[in-house]
Order: C-alpha cells, then structure tokens, then sequence
C-alpha cells in the first residue's frame, strides 16, 4: 500500500472513530483507538528502518504492521521457514525494532501476510503475482528447482499441512491463477503430488491476484473458536444497543430497557434475555449507567459519560507481514 493512500485510510478511521466514541461511548471505542495507533506508529517505523538502511533501496521492500496485543483479536502464531532473501529482511528489521524499543519481544504473524512477486513465464510474459506468505514460500523454490513434491515442499518451508494443501490448490488448481502444474491432475492434494512451474501460465491481466482456497469444514477446535467469537461479537452488539438506547432516554424500567434491546437487535440476532442483564450489568459495574437510588421498586438506569479507563497496556508485540 503506497504511503499516500496509507495516510488517507488513516485520516477516514480517525473520523470514523471519533464519531463513533460519540454515538457510543469510550469503551466501545477503545481497540478501536490502539489499532489505529498501531497504523501510524508503523508507517513511522517503517521510514525509520528504511532511512537506517539506504542500501535495501535496489532490493526486495518489507512492510510491516506492528501490531500491540490488547488491540487486535488474538491469533495463533504459525511460523513457516521464510526464503532467504526476506529472511535477511525479517532479521534487519526485528534488531532495528528491539534497538529502538527495550523490553519488547516480537513475534512474525506470517500466516496473516501477503506479498507482491515479479514472475516470467516461458514465452517471455511478465505478471506481478499478488499472493499470501505461504505461496510466496512455495512459489520461491521454484527458482531453484523445475520439479518438486508434496513432501519435499513441506519440508523445506514447515508450512502446517492443512495450510499448504490449501495454498497449493489455490497455485495449481484454479483456472487463470495456475502458476503451478500439479501430477497427477486430481482435485485434491495428496502426499504423492509432484509440482511444477507452469511455463504455460498466461493472462489478460498484468497484475495477478491468487486467493486461498477456503476450508470446506471446519474442525472442532474451529467451531469452538467461532462460537467464542460470535458470543464475544453479540456482546459488543448488546453494549453498544444499551448505551445507544439510553443516551436517547436517559432513563428506563428494566423491563423496557431489555424489550427495546431486543427490538433493535432483532435484525441482526434473537438476544437472550439473560445475556441482556448480564450485559445491564457490567456496562453498571463500568459506570456507564447507574440505579435509581430513589425508587428501589422500579430499577432505572441512567446514562453519564463518567467513566474510569484501565490505563495497564501491555508491552508484548505481535508482528503481521503484510507485503
């Protein structure tokens, strides 16, 4: 992403946000904030590192997105082996980033990073191959090898089996985007597989983006972990719903206040009831609302814009390449 549209992204989510802390609150608000620090701090990072190494000008660029734990949703970290090139790459950047920041530690997302690759093909036709880290990984060794199997290809990058499955049906089974040949020519990918550059690859197109094929099931371990996220997801929902309701009517019964969450979130899910009063809850414990001391009988819950922030951030870092 060029520098200049890089700096528009980040004025737009700087409006949005601030319009978004006003319809809802600091609280809804907060992640939001750091992820956009994390933006800005990156691009400076960034042309600190590059203007510490004019000498990396002629060669391959590095993109980083340094992201701080307590902002982004959490992620497994998924090494692979990365080529050579941008090994080096990777290595200038973690001692430039931990000699300017003591006390840190970075770790590489590099399941989460795409990259921009210079190809040419047998009949001399360029494309510009726009792919994830893992094809990168894959696509890479072809320049010293003209065949290479499944086994051999898990080897040498130590991308995780399901990944790369998945990675090379995207590079040799998916028509216009087969930048790899694959023997022999079944759907699936097997252990038995061999690959090989396909010298034949052309297109109407310069630039050639390749996606990932998705996963057609998902396992246990999935399953729970999208559960936890659409339960965490509804209820952000049902917080912003309260607050938004009651910043309208300053005040309401308990009653009320749960028919009218229900009631503008219906279009969007069915909320439990429980789970509304939970949330009524904690957005009292977080001093978004307040009891009527008043009338104990009737329970009404006002809206004020006092609130008391968690200032601990954590120093841990995670890292995602993206170009």
């Amino acid at each position: 992403m060029c520098s200049d549209l890089y700096v528009l992204l980040v004025a737009f989510l700087s409006s949005f946000i601030i319009k978004l802390k006003t319809e809802c609150g600091f609280q809804f608000t907060a992640k939001l904030e750091g992820m956009l620090t994390d933006m800005k701090t990156s691009l400076d990072t960034m042309q600190g590192f590059y203007a510490r190494h004019p000498e990396l000008g002629d060669g391959p660029t590095l993109t980083v997105q340094v992201l701080t734990t307590g902002s982004w949703p959490s992620l497994s970290s998924v090494a692979c082996n990365l080529p050579v090139e941008m090994l080096e790459l990777c290595e200038k950047f973690q001692s430039y980033y931990l000699g300017i920041h003591t006390g840190r530690r970075l770790t590489w997302q590099t399941n989460m990073g795409t990259a921009d690759l210079k190809a040419t093909f047998g009949k001399g036709q360029r494309h510009e191959l726009h792919v994830s880290t893992y094809q990168m990984c894959v696509l890479m060794l072809f320049n010293d090898a003209d065949r290479l199997s499944y086994n051999e290809i898990e080897q040498v990058t130590e991308i995780p089996a399901s990944d790369l499955k998945r990675c090379l049906q995207s590079l040799a089974l998916v028509k216009g985007r087969n930048v790899l040949r694959k023997e022999p020519m079944t759907k699936d990918v097997s252990e038995d597989d061999a690959f090989f550059f396909n010298d034949n690859f052309s297109s109407k197109l310069y630039k050639v983006k390749i996606g990932t094929v998705v996963a057609t099931k998902e396992s246990e371990p999935e399953k729970l972990e999208t559960r936890q996220k659409v339960q965490e997801d509804r209820k952000l929902q049902i917080d912003s719903a309260i607050v938004r309701i009651m910043k309208a009517r300053k005040q309401l019964d308990h009653n009320n206040l749960i028919a009218e969450v229900t009631k503008l979130l219906q279009s969007r899910f069915l909320a439990n009831v429980t789970d509304v009063k939970k949330r009524i809850e904690s957005l009292i414990e977080r001093e978004f609302m307040e009891r009527d001391n008043r009338d104990r009988k009737l329970v009404l819950y006002r809206y004020f814009k006092g609130f008391k922030g968690n200032s601990k951030h954590s120093k841990q870092l995670s890292m995602v390449w993206l170009r």
